[in-house]
């Protein structure tokens, strides 16, 4: 596994150009690792198409897929390029192989991660993948006492290792902001709080007056490998 490293984002995170700024930024490191050039690929939770947009090689099938109908409406399309607005975790994406399963930002809200990535590896030749980790708003966690719900790198390197030959870094970002008031508006309004009410009144309050960083922390995992289930020949 390699080092930690921090990646520091400078604007005011309150915007959506910010936030859009740290998933490009996740699905730009993720594409740029890729050596291969796979030409049936699958992505995961696609979004607007910020793996799509990564993707320098020809190929050959790109099927994306994302349970927000205003994300699917916005990503690319052109005749080998096809988004369908269902979960992810659909049973009829994986009657079929691929060359290369991907996800950017997207596998740490499945309802059974574990179960998911079992998915993938029975019929992937290859994986990518950018997930959120339970270091994420490591602050917020440490200072309210909240479980955390995003799921651990460490947990998720072994799955990882067990079932593809892969390699594995964990990077971690930080995202600046104006003031803590536009730090918490933006956890709101970005989804990652898993689009659940986990704070009291009182609990948010006393965030927004004693968070101690300019920044909000965010983990990522990053995996990159070949499946060791696959029997693609």
């Amino acid at each position: 596994m390699m080092a930690n490293h921090i990646k520091e984002f400078s604007k005011n995170a309150h915007s959506y150009n910010a936030y859009t700024a740290l998933q490009q930024e996740i699905a730009n490191y993720l594409v740029s690792h890729i050596d291969s050039q796979p030409q049936n690929i699958l992505d995961l939770g696609c979004g607007s198409g910020a793996v799509f947009k990564q993707i320098s090689w020809s190929f050959e099938h790109f099927l994306g897929v994302d349970s927000a109908v205003k994300m699917c409406e916005l990503h690319p399309k052109r005749e080998n390029v096809k988004v369908v607005c269902e979960r992810f975790e659909s049973q009829a994406l994986f009657e079929k192989n691929y060359d290369l399963i991907i996800s950017s930002s997207a596998l740490q809200w499945a309802n059974d991660i574990e179960s998911l990535i079992h998915k993938i590896a029975f019929t992937c030749k290859e994986g990518a993948f950018a997930i959120f980790t339970d270091k994420t708003f490591e602050t917020i966690y440490e200072m309210s006492g909240l479980k955390r719900f995003l799921p651990n790198a460490q947990a998720l390197t072994l799955l990882f290792e067990t079932l593809f030959t892969c390699k594995v870094e964990i990077k971690t970002f930080r995202l600046y902001f104006e003031d803590n008031l536009s730090k918490f508006r933006y956890i709101k309004k970005s989804g990652v709080s898993g689009g659940e009410k986990r704070l009291s009144v009182a609990q948010t309050k006393a965030l927004i007056q004693n968070y101690p960083h300019t920044y909000l922390e965010f983990e990522v995992l990053f995996v990159w490998g070949e499946s060791k289930l696959n029997q693609i020949v």
